[in-house]
């Protein structure tokens, strides 16, 4: 089989475990989807693209290849829905899954000029990116000075919802769980280190929440950003498409085997599903 990566970054660990499981009966290649020169080859497609990458380049050239007939882990569109976090939220609620009540504001100037907050805010740039905005704010001056910084950044708010100042890291490949936790970047210390979590030690509410963000989104392989909103009641809070899943163990041999499967099925999805949302360069 020929399998392709659409990543800039071929070295991640998760997708280096992969390629060794698969290498040498197997040809794995690279295609960076930020590079100049010219675009893939359409008349020799690979059997199975992964996509590690989430710019809008990149979601075009995922979108072309499947035009053509080629399958993508995860597809265009799925990924699309995962980076703007006004959609995302959307989506989530109205399929009932816990997410937590999210709203948009243009830019930070204008939630600024909404005045002091009445209680503690999370504020997100609205578009997932590499070192997007992810903080908390309790009052008009954190507001402002937050507005200083990011004049012009599209932003999501949610309430803060209190908590052992832990996140529930969730990941699913091919509906394989695996979690862990670590400490929030929102909390007073500072984002701190990855512990492991037994996927049994957690609730079944837990558990069934993160298997359905796969079949409402569209996704193999994906995270889920979990709360404890009290009583053991979970809450979404972000979703991400193709994270990085590090120091999981069975999850490489998990990857490895859907991109086989998936290279021998070549499937692809509708034409709606192909159809890609529009998502910032911002």
């Amino acid at each position: 089989m020929r399998i392709c990566l659409l990543t800039a970054d071929p070295g991640h660990p998760l997708l280096a475990a992969v390629t060794g499981l698969l290498t040498p009966e197997h040809q794995v290649e690279t295609l960076d989807p930020g590079a100049e020169g010219p675009g893939p080859d359409l008349s020799s497609l690979a059997d199975v693209y992964l996509l590690k990458a989430r710019t809008p380049r990149a979601l075009a050239l995922a979108a072309l290849l499947e035009e053509h007939g080629a399958p993508v882990l995860n597809s265009a569109a799925a990924t699309a829905r995962c980076q703007d976090r006004v959609e995302m939220a959307a989506v989530a609620r109205a399929d009932g899954l816990p997410f937590a009540g999210t709203r948009f504001a243009a830019t930070l100037g204008e939630l600024a000029a909404e005045g002091g907050p009445a209680g503690p805010l999370v504020i997100k740039s609205r578009f997932s990116r590499r070192r997007d905005l992810v903080t908390r704010a309790d009052s008009a001056v954190q507001l402002r000075e937050l507005a200083a910084d990011w004049p012009e950044e599209p932003v999501v708010v949610q309430e803060f919802t209190v908590n052992s100042g832990w996140d529930h890291k969730l990941w699913v490949v091919d509906g394989q769980l695996f979690a862990a936790l670590r400490r929030s970047e929102l909390a007073p210390d500072g984002r701190g280190p990855t512990l492991p979590l037994p996927v049994g030690e957690l609730p079944a509410s837990w558990t069934d929440a993160a298997l359905r963000v796969g079949e409402v989104f569209g996704l193999e392989v994906y995270g889920v950003d979990l709360l404890d909103a009290g009583g053991g009641a979970p809450l979404i809070v972000d979703i991400n498409a193709f994270p990085g899943i590090r120091g999981q163990a069975g999850a490489p041999e998990a990857l490895a085997a859907l991109v086989l499967r998936t290279a021998v099925s070549g499937r692809t999805g509708s034409a709606a599903e192909r159809k890609v949302p529009q998502v910032s360069e911002k």
